[in-house]
């Protein structure tokens, strides 16, 4: 019954008015869900395996959100996690994304815009399955436990510059354009393609010898960016 549907999702959500809302949202969208309303049954269901994506609260009882994420990721979970939460300030996001969170919302938030980052997510684990490791040169990238090295010397990225990287690979040897990259990398169907381009410069500076003559992720003119195919023989 459950191959019916887009996907499988765990909502964790202690508000109980919010999460009938988001599960009459995502239910018309086409997923299954599953809601549960604090941090221990969240830790427990999504490590065993059977979902497609974590809609997480930061503020549940029982075992809060940062927690969870933490507890998930040490054990070596890759399912992907959405933080959902009413705190506005940066350090939570940016403790949630260091955690191992995938994204993350601040309520309140459109449906529409919930959608599209889930869609972009459940693509991204697509492109995880398609290419779990593969190199640049001197640059390694694990893609499944999402490290990066140079020269055996691990390279900081955030979370989007890893989901780009991903996407890119998932593609090598085809040139993608800037629209197609919104929309697969941030779930943005209008939105300025100057987030690319800047998201782009920065993965060059780290992983490049040369940025400004870049050898690996170079841009195709009037068609996007392309991670260089590999070197037959």
């Amino acid at each position: 019954m459950e191959d019916l549907f887009k996907g499988r999702i765990l909502l964790a959500e202690d508000d109980s008015q919010l999460a009938s809302v988001l599960t009459d949202t995502l239910l018309a969208e086409g997923f299954w869900v599953l809601r549960v309303a604090d941090g221990l049954q969240a830790a427990t269901l999504a490590g065993e395996g059977s979902f497609d994506l974590l809609l997480l609260d930061l503020t549940l009882p029982g075992q809060s959100g940062l927690e969870v994420c933490r507890q998930l990721r040490n054990r070596g979970v890759t399912l992907p996690i959405l933080i959902l939460t009413g705190w506005t300030d940066t350090g939570h996001k940016v403790t949630s994304l260091r955690l191992g969170a995938d994204d993350y919302m601040t309520k309140p938030f459109e449906p529409e815009e919930l959608l599209a980052r889930i869609h972009a997510m459940m693509r991204r684990s697509r492109w995880v399955a398609m290419v779990d490791s593969c190199h640049l040169g001197p640059i390694e990238v694990d893609l499944l436990r999402a490290r990066v090295t140079k020269h055996q010397q691990p390279v900081d990225l955030t979370t989007k510059e890893l989901m780009l990287l991903q996407y890119l690979f998932s593609r090598r040897g085809c040139a993608i354009s800037r629209t197609e990259l919104l929309a697969e990398v941030w779930g943005y169907r209008s939105a300025s393609t100057r987030t690319v381009d800047v998201h782009v410069a920065t993965l060059r500076r780290k992983l490049e010898d040369d940025p400004a003559c870049p050898a690996y992720i170079v841009t195709v003119p009037r068609a996007g960016y392309m991670i260089r195919p590999e070197p037959i023989g």
